[in-house]
C-alpha cells in the first residue's frame, strides 16, 4: 500500500470530504437545511438562555445530535436509491429505520429542551 496517505495529509482529506458531505446534505436534502437552520437559532437561544454551561452544551448537543443522526439517513437514503427506483422490502425498511432514528433524536432533542426549560423556569421564579 505505497499510496496510503498519512498524518496531516489525511487529516486534510477527510475534512474535505466531510465539508463535500456537509454541501451535499444542503444541496439535496430539505430536512438537512430545515434542521440545521432550526440548529443555528436553538444555539444562539442556547447561549443566551440564563442557563449552566452543563445546560447549554445539552441544549446544543441534542440539536447537534439531530443533525448527525439526519446525516446518517440521508447516506442510507442515497446508497438505497443508487442501487436502483424499484421498489424492494429491505430498502423500504432500511429507509423507514433511517427515519425512525431521526424521529428518536428530534424527540430526545425536544425533552431534553422542555426538560432544562422547565428547571430554569422553576430555578428563576420559585
Amino acid at each position: 500500500m505505497a499510496n496510503q496517505v498519512t498524518g496531516w495529509r489525511r487529516i486534510y482529506n477527510a475534512a474535505g470530504y466531510s465539508w463535500k458531505g456537509f454541501c451535499a446534505a444542503w444541496q439535496h436534502e430539505a430536512a438537512f437545511r430545515q434542521e440545521t437552520v432550526l440548529a443555528l437559532v436553538g444555539t444562539l437561544i442556547a447561549i443566551l438562555l440564563p442557563v449552566g454551561l452543563l445546560a447549554k452544551l445539552l441544549l446544543i448537543g441534542s440539536m447537534v445530535l439531530v443533525i448527525v443522526v439526519e446525516l446518517l439517513n440521508s447516506a442510507i437514503e442515497a446508497v438505497v436509491d443508487r442501487f436502483g427506483g424499484e421498489w424492494h422490502t429491505l430498502s423500504g425498511q432500511a429507509k423507514d429505520m433511517g427515519s425512525a432514528a431521526v424521529l428518536l433524536s428530534l424527540l430526545w432533542s425536544l425533552a431534553v429542551w422542555i426538560a432544562v426549560l422547565i428547571e430554569s423556569w422553576h430555578h428563576y421564579f420559585s
